[in-house]
């Protein structure tokens, strides 16, 4: 693994091609068989109302806005048969921080999920499992717990943005503290649970606060060895609060350096994705040469991301095409990423 300093001097550096290759050799140590991996699931975004008001965020509407709304059981159901009819395999579920909203909300939920089919929930970010034990007067262990006894699989890393306090309160400063979502994410690996890690940067932030998070994602992982996978992604401003004050969004060779970086790093964990959702198809593309070893999802539905302006879609021959293209053999995957789909 790389030191703090050795990883900050790479990204000064202007030697973008032998980043890229270092951080290459990380991926053939991990996967040395070739495979590149993609899912099939659906992102289902419950709620929209949010109490938080993030200035990145252009998805939510506060209570009692016109446009808000909470997706009934039967919706969400239904989406769910949509998406196992297209080969998928697993829902990523999260929505807003809503006040009103109980543990018993989401277990009912969550068992009518099951109730369903056996679809994969890897659902509920840190700031929503914060707010769910926070409205419903119960501690994070307790709230975990009941969550995956009533269905919960996985938890995914959403919320962490960059896990760094002043940082946070700058751009979010009603969410989650840094050491409310480490404390998510060590008290789920205590209960059996998978998560994955994140991270959202290009908001203002300087590369010592990125790698303040990129040390946290790695202590985590050598203390409990929970995380599946790190997925960085950059800031889209439009329609943003932020977008004001954050004149230029991330670059592709700024992307293509924090996503090297990330590799490099995180040497602790399997899998790092590149993503296509906010870079690009061509982008994510690079990126199978800067570490990444997963494309991610052709996301059946996005509502995120999209809000704040990007609307880049890709079928699942596309992200094939791409992996091939790319000299790699393209797998399909689960949610653990394991990928014993042989297609």
């Amino acid at each position: 693994m790389i030191t703090r300093k050795q990883a900050a001097d790479l990204f000064h550096s202007d030697d973008l091609v032998a980043l890229g290759m270092e951080a290459d050799a990380i991926r053939k140590k991990h996967h040395p068989e070739g495979v590149v991996s993609y899912i099939i699931d659906r992102n289902i975004n419950y709620t929209n109302f949010c109490t938080e008001y993030c200035s990145f965020c252009a998805f939510y509407r506060p209570l009692g806005h016109k446009e808000g709304y909470i997706l009934p059981t039967e919706l969400i159901l239904a989406k769910i048969q949509e998406t196992i009819d297209l080969g998928g395999t697993g829902i990523l579920m999260q929505g807003g921080l809503h006040p009103d909203l109980k543990i018993e909300w989401y277990e009912d939920l969550l068992r009518a999920i099951k109730a369903h089919s056996t679809i994969w929930c890897h659902c509920f970010s840190a700031p929503e499992i914060v707010n769910i034990a926070e409205v419903s007067g119960l501690n994070l262990r307790d709230t975990i717990a009941r969550l995956r006894d009533a269905g919960l699989d996985s938890i995914p890393g959403g919320g962490a943005e960059i896990l760094d306090d002043a940082v946070r309160h700058r751009i979010s400063r009603l969410k989650c503290s840094t050491q409310e979502w480490i404390d998510v994410h060590k008290t789920a690996h205590s209960l059996g649970l998978r998560t994955t890690a994140t991270m959202m940067f290009g908001t203002g932030e300087t590369i010592e606060h990125r790698l303040n998070h990129l040390e946290i994602v790695r202590r985590i992982q050598e203390e409990t060895g929970g995380f599946t996978a790190f997925i960085p992604w950059f800031f889209q401003r439009e329609h943003t609060s932020l977008g004001r004050f954050v004149k230029q969004e991330a670059t592709a060779v700024e992307y293509l350096k924090m996503l090297a970086l990330s590799r490099l790093y995180l040497d602790n964990i399997a899998n790092v994705q590149t993503s296509w959702v906010t870079p690009g198809l061509k982008i994510c593309q690079l990126g199978l040469r800067f570490g990444g070893n997963d494309v991610g999802s052709i996301m059946i539905e996005e509502n995120v991301v999209s809000a704040a302006g990007t609307h880049h879609r890709a079928t699942e021959e596309q992200l094939r095409r791409l992996i091939r293209d790319a000299g790699f053999i393209p797998r399909q995957r689960d949610t653990l990423y394991r990928t014993y789909f042989l297609n």
